[in-house]
């Protein structure tokens, strides 16, 4: 089912937003005086009508469409691995040639001082 998270689509969520929005706005106007403060039970039933309309015209089908599987495939297989098998050799190399060099520094011996 594509798009959908937690399997729910996205209208779940418009219409959580939507009824968050609403709420606050309700709470919002019912601070108000006056006659801004009726306004709260239209903004309420608006709300009201928009999930009803909403919930009773769903623009998908009940049941989902059957989906044709893709096969993916990876031309470029036997390259990558003969790439890999490359660089596995070259960094062993390196790490040889740094660790024989490592081996063979020469360590000079300090002189005496009371000779």
């Amino acid at each position: 089912m594509a798009g959908t998270v937690l399997g729910v689509g996205a209208g779940v969520f418009i219409l959580a937003l939507m009824w968050v929005a609403v709420l606050l706005l309700c709470l919002l106007l019912s601070r108000t005086s006056g006659p801004t403060r009726f306004s709260a039970i239209f903004v309420f039933l608006a709300a009201l009508i928009a999930t009803a309309v909403l919930l009773l015209l769903p623009r998908a089908g009940e049941f989902p469409t059957p989906t044709v599987e893709v096969k993916v495939t990876d031309p470029f297989f036997i390259g990558r691995y003969v790439l890999l098998a490359v660089l596995t050799g070259v960094f062993l190399g390196s790490l040889f040639l740094v660790l024989v060099q490592h081996g063979v520094e020469p360590v000079c011996a300090k002189p005496l001082r009371g000779s």
